[in-house]
């Protein structure tokens, strides 16, 4: 479905103030990218779908080192990427996502075990052998480890954690140390340039067979959602979605001329969940001067059932009705074809520059 038979532009380009230059002085060849950040988002990644598959396409005509960083769902669709076809794993992600149900009296222990399950079908015990054994991708998870109240699964304890913590946050974001470390969960062969100098508390961990499937489930676990992981080898914990503390990952990636190329689910890179209704907590121009980020524009959102993403209000917003939930969220991966096309398509015609705002 070529984005040039569309009405409004899907895609939404925005660039840093070094990658825009590196786009005037040369455009973007695959070999210019080091870097792709993947956020936390949930179901949004559906409707991500056609991007990823487009955008990873795309880089497999230049193989090189690349580094892939994920928080929760970036983590899970990052690990797709990695698959010897990633088209069909992204693709597989998405369904399988879809046809996730729950009972009305579902536990955190039941959605944790679904989670557990869904991710074996996606992936696979050969598919976590690819993560491990990627001849050019580096995959890095961010996780937290929770401290204090937030380190009980009663509801009560938690949520009182999770109160303390947004307060913190309003007053500081630095003073989340005193509820979450981060956790690096990578792969061994990561050059790490990414490595936050935010002054919170900070620790890194070699991916390997052992600790690969706990990382990947504890970058999704949301506190009161799904139960945090034991890391194995490591005591402190449990370790639960490193989007607490880096919701769209405002990480140092600006290194010399490489490119980070980041499919995200909007155009603002919000530092922390906490974050998300402080529109003056700003992502770091410096962070992100080399970064060209990519998201569907308004007008095709609007365009989607109900004007936006799927997102994991659906479930409750539908509940009773899985199979609307369902077929809404087939409809937005179906259409975010769209916006693969209207990536290649742009790189077609050279990259120009009137299509690409600041970031």
């Amino acid at each position: 479905m070529p984005a040039i038979h569309l009405k409004y532009p899907p895609l939404r380009i925005r660039a840093g103030s070094h990658a825009r230059m590196l786009l005037q002085q040369q455009g973007l060849q695959p070999a210019m990218v080091a870097c792709l950040p993947g956020a936390a988002g949930g179901p949004k990644a559906i409707g991500l779908c056609g991007l990823d598959q487009a955008v990873f396409g795309w880089l497999a005509e230049n193989p090189r080192p690349r580094e892939l960083v994920g928080a929760s769902i970036g983590s899970w669709r990052f690990a797709c990427a990695m698959q010897a076809n990633p088209q069909q794993a992204l693709a597989r992600l998405a369904e399988r996502y879809t046809a996730e149900c729950y009972a009305d009296n579902v536990s955190i222990a039941g959605i944790t075990a679904q989670t557990r399950l869904m991710l074996q079908d996606i992936l696979g015990s050969d598919g976590l052998q690819a993560i491990l054994r990627h001849p050019h991708y580096r995959l890095s998870l961010l996780l937290v480890a929770s401290h204090g109240l937030l380190r009980h699964e009663t509801p009560g304890r938690l949520l009182s954690g999770l109160a303390i913590s947004a307060t913190l946050n309003l007053a500081s974001r630095n003073l989340l140390q005193y509820c979450f470390s981060r956790m690096i969960c990578h792969d061994a062969r990561s050059s790490l340039h990414f490595m936050p100098d935010d002054g919170l508390p900070t620790h890194t961990l070699p991916l390997d067979a052992h600790n690969l499937t706990a990382a990947l489930m504890g970058s999704v676990a949301i506190p009161g959602v799904l139960h945090g992981v034991a890391l194995p080898g490591v005591a402190d914990g449990p370790y639960r979605d490193g989007g607490l503390l880096d919701y769209h990952l405002d990480l140092p990636f600006a290194r010399q001329n490489d490119i980070t190329l980041y499919p995200h689910f909007g155009p603002r890179i919000v530092p922390g969940w906490f974050d998300k209704f402080m529109p003056w907590r700003q992502h770091s121009a410096r962070n992100h001067r080399n970064t060209i980020l990519l998201c569907p524009a308004a007008d095709y959102l609007a365009r989607l059932p109900g004007g936006k993403l799927p997102d994991r209000s659906d479930f409750k917003r539908h509940r009773g009705n899985d199979r609307l939930r369902q077929q809404q969220w087939r409809t937005a991966r179906s259409e975010s074809q769209r916006l693969g096309d209207a990536w290649l398509e742009w790189l077609a015609r050279g990259c120009p520059l009137d299509m690409v705002e600041p970031l």
